[in-house]
């Protein structure tokens, strides 16, 4: 009996320790990485050379994706747009389904008019995130860019269901509709894009 008692002592203290342990754990707070926070505060107050300093700062190894990230858009915003490459593909290294990273880098070829890297980019975009509205929209202007008229258009329409408020889309739905001779449905999606304008105005 006493045998007993003794190891249903010990039974409900390893219950106590293991609910002790279990609330500990959901008390921690997750880790901030402060380096980084610091970094965006300093972004969004378009203080782009010091947060790029303080994101320097880490060792390269412990940069996280995002971080790669803003310092490839800060290297954009002061158009040195190799750095900002290679930095948009490291973020893509450190994660390989960061759509951000993949959208950006996207746009860089795009408008160094190299649509089949483009697509690559924006593809892996929608791949990652498909309610992307933009990296379809952005897969239409590639599509553009290679005279593929129809599937630009296709990939407006996709776009325009995700983000129906953005007038760009339902103007590029328009000339996508003039390149392939449509001019009646152009003239439509035209007048779509008018009103829009017209409404925005203030």
């Amino acid at each position: 009996m006493r045998k007993l008692f003794t190891i249903l002592i010990i039974s409900l203290m390893l219950m106590q320790s293991a609910y002790a342990f279990s609330f500990n754990k959901k008390q921690e707070e997750p880790k901030v990485d402060t380096v980084t926070e610091q970094a965006k505060v300093m972004y969004a107050q378009n203080e782009i050379d010091k947060a790029y300093s303080i994101l320097e700062s880490k060792p390269e190894d412990e940069r996280s994706a995002q971080d790669w990230l803003m310092m490839g858009n800060i290297m954009q915003d002061k158009e040195q747009i190799d750095k900002a490459v290679f930095m948009f593909n490291q973020a893509i290294n450190k994660e390989p389904k960061f759509y951000k990273a993949h959208y950006n880098l996207g746009y860089i070829y795009l408008s160094k008019n190299q649509p089949n890297m483009a697509l690559n980019e924006f593809k892996q975009a929608v791949k990652y995130k498909p309610d992307f509205a933009y990296g379809y929209y952005n897969i239409g202007c590639a599509y553009l860019q290679l005279g593929k008229y129809s599937t630009a258009k296709y990939n407006f329409f996709k776009a325009q269901d995700l983000k129906p408020n953005e007038p760009n889309i339902y103007y590029n739905i328009a000339y996508a509709y003039k390149k392939m001779g449509k001019d009646k449905q152009a003239q439509t999606y035209l007048d779509i894009y008018n009103k829009m304008i017209e409404e925005h105005q203030f």
